[in-house]
């Protein structure tokens, strides 16, 4: 139960950082943002990213296998982007199209496959 808290707060806050460096880079914030505000946001965007990764993606995934196996995988990078997306538009104060949740879905990949690395190796440690 501890080893799940830990990736789960780890998996939460990286997104969040993720999800920060992508909106930087690709989309936009509300214009009257404070810093504390920004940072609860991020934290909320974080968390909904989390959710929405561990619950939908599953069924998006499903749904969309003959696309996925067509293009040998490359459908993957939009099912990615539409997950930001998705998350994106359920956190107020961030604004990205879905050219830009596409770009920043491979970033929020990369970011999920580090904290995967680290957990593993966290868990080998623990045992």
């Amino acid at each position: 139960m501890k080893y799940q808290l830990i990736v789960f707060l780890a998996r939460w806050l990286l997104n969040a950082l993720g999800l920060w460096i992508s909106v930087r880079l690709l989309g936009s914030l509300g214009a009257a943002m404070t810093s504390q505000k920004v940072l609860l946001t991020f934290l909320l965007a974080g968390l909904v990213f989390s959710i929405v990764n561990a619950v939908l993606r599953p069924v998006v995934i499903i749904l969309s296998l003959p696309a996925i196996l067509l293009s040998l995988g490359l459908f993957m990078l939009v099912v990615n982007g539409f997950l930001v997306w998705l998350s994106v538009k359920l956190v107020p104060g961030i604004t990205m199209t879905f050219a830009a949740s596409i770009v920043a879905g491979v970033i929020m990949s990369l970011v999920n496959y580090i904290v995967s690395g680290f957990t593993a190796r966290f868990k080998n440690m623990t045992a």
